[in-house]
């Protein structure tokens, strides 16, 4: 019974999310899924709306980040590409919100192209991208997130900001606060 209750909640407030959202979620072309599944185990798991590379190029285009790639493409098989095929709409809305509250200048050197490391919070799998060192960038993420020690901050909104040698490699749990 507690189990249907729950469920049943959960499907109103999605309803209720949808009917709010309206003809924004509908013009945004974006493959929109149900927010909740229920799994054969019972457990009910969060859905993540994953993008194309081109509405993925065109929201960051819309914020004014750009990208770039060594190989000049972006090919998902390819290593040397920078692509977003299959990018977290969060992950997106994460950089959008870094680009609006720093102020500035983004550029990012990978995506979900192949050739990173692997895991359940993966570039692969939507939830990373790389951007270039620049000074602005930098400050703004060690001026306000928490150091959490081995060259990584955290934000208030959960998402890890990682300086490796030569870029910020940066986990998207959620778009922080867009």
């Amino acid at each position: 019974m507690r189990r249907m209750l729950v469920r049943a909640l959960v499907l109103a407030a999605s309803a209720a999310t949808a009917l709010l959202v309206g003809t924004a979620s509908a013009a945004a072309s974006v493959s929109e899924q149900d927010p909740v599944f229920d799994r054969p185990s019972g457990q009910v798991e969060v859905m993540v709306t994953k993008l194309s590379h081109a509405d993925a190029t065109a929201r960051l285009r819309s914020s004014g980040i750009t990208w770039s790639s060594s190989g000049g493409c972006s090919d998902r098989n390819n290593p040397t590409c920078t692509s977003f095929t299959q990018v977290n709409l969060a992950t997106i809305q994460g950089a959008q919100t870094l680009r609006s509250a720093s102020g500035c200048g983004l550029n990012v050197t990978g995506g979900t192209e192949t050739g990173h490391a692997s895991g359940t919070y993966s570039h692969w799998n939507g939830y990373k991208l790389d951007f270039g060192l620049n000074s602005c960038i930098s400050n703004y993420i060690r001026g306000n997130f928490a150091a959490i020690g081995g060259n990584k901050w955290q934000s208030g909104s959960g998402n890890i900001y990682f300086l490796e040698s030569n870029h910020w490699d940066v986990t998207y749990y959620n778009c922080g606060g867009c």
